[in-house]
């Protein structure tokens, strides 16, 4: 008994630097961020992989095929970067609307 009320007594309590919707708004920005970064750099690296094969090719099915591809990355990249662009647009007209007043 003596060793719980030693523990309750030495306890040091945990207080929050920031309420509940700074903190997902961070880890939210910061998840887009990285993963807007990847799929830049895996864009371009899947491009010019695409590239190389539709020049290198001597087969016309594979040539089309690799601009198909090509196509299909870059539309990709496009939706994942509008989907940053919708949220940094939309997020100002929502403002003040994430609260927990009773």
């Amino acid at each position: 008994m003596m060793l719980v009320i030693a523990c309750a007594c030495l306890t040091v309590p945990a207080f929050a630097a920031q309420d509940l919707f700074a903190v997902a708004k961070t880890i939210i920005i910061d998840l887009y961020n990285q993963i807007a970064g990847i799929s830049t750099v895996l864009a371009g690296l899947m491009s010019a992989v695409a590239v190389i094969v539709a020049k290198l090719s001597n087969n016309q099915h594979k040539v089309d095929q690799a601009w198909d591809w090509l196509k299909r990355i870059w539309i990709c990249w496009a939706i994942i970067n509008g989907i940053g662009a919708f949220i940094a647009y939309s997020v100002p007209r929502f403002s003040g609307l994430a609260t927990l007043t009773p």
